[in-house]
């Protein structure tokens, strides 16, 4: 099956795809193209997905990079495969033939490139590793490599949207006492509870950190189960596990 890839204008020039679960061959909840080594499904099968994502990106199936996310605002410099990966949420690299790769499940994958200094970037950006500042780093980073924010692009894409991600007062209340203008990002459900903008909340950390170009590919996970794995959705249904998501960018040789 067709690999079912999403792709955005803004980073148009370098290799980059937020792949949906389409064209995998996991079964039964993971049905589809489950990337994730964490989920309890058979490895090999993993490893059959993840090299399909290898040859659509044209590099080696040990250079597809990505790093053992644990909701940080940690961001590593990746020269080439990491064995062990790195515990962090954000990598950046110069490297030609590596591409740098992020599971998510909901939360937010954002891709990072300025190809005029020829440095790209990747993040796992959570409530909490955007609130703690996961997105500036992976910036910081990019810049250590020479990058410019003024030139940086970053896309968002596919993470829970607002409508579909319920949480509760001290949820919100986290973020208010962290800035009380991030109220903004809250609309008020039923009896106690709200609706969290995480993209939104991804956009305005990325804005705010000097980023002109940035978008959301405004794709939910909740919402499609048929192109999407979603961690809360596994949870509302009583699921034993669920698929994890990759998206994933590589400098592109050609590129001037």
């Amino acid at each position: 099956m067709t690999l079912d890839i999403i792709t955005d204008p803004l980073l148009h020039g370098t290799p980059h795809g937020f792949f949906t679960r389409k064209g995998g061959a996991s079964s039964g909840v993971f049905e589809g193209l489950n990337c994730g080594f964490g989920s309890s499904d058979q490895r090999e099968i993993v490893e059959i997905n993840r090299a399909r994502v290898s040859k659509m990106l044209d590099v080696e199936n040990d250079h597809l990079v990505g790093v053992h996310q644990v909701h940080s605002a940690d961001a590593v410099h990746a020269k080439g495969p990491m064995t062990p990966a790195a515990k962090a949420d954000g990598l950046v690299t110069a490297t030609q033939g590596i591409a740098l790769s992020i599971l998510t499940a909901d939360c937010q994958p954002v891709l990072f490139a300025d190809d005029k200094a020829r440095v790209i970037g990747a993040a796992h950006a959570g409530w909490k590793g955007a609130l703690n500042g996961v997105l500036e780093a992976t910036i910081s980073k990019m810049e250590e490599l020479g990058a410019n924010r003024d030139n940086i692009a970053a896309v968002i894409g596919p993470s829970i949207s607002q409508p579909n991600y319920e949480v509760g007062p001290e949820f919100r209340d986290t973020f208010i006492a962290a800035n009380a203008s991030f109220e903004r990002f809250f609309l008020q459900g039923r009896d106690d509870r709200f609706h969290f903008d995480l993209p939104g909340f991804g956009l305005d950390r990325l804005r705010h950190s000097g980023i002109k170009r940035a978008a959301w590919t405004h794709h939910c996970t909740y919402s499609d189960p048929q192109r999407f794995y979603s961690y809360r959705r596994s949870v509302h249904q009583k699921q034993a596990d669920y698929g994890r998501l990759i998206a994933a960018i590589r400098l592109d040789s050609t590129t001037v």
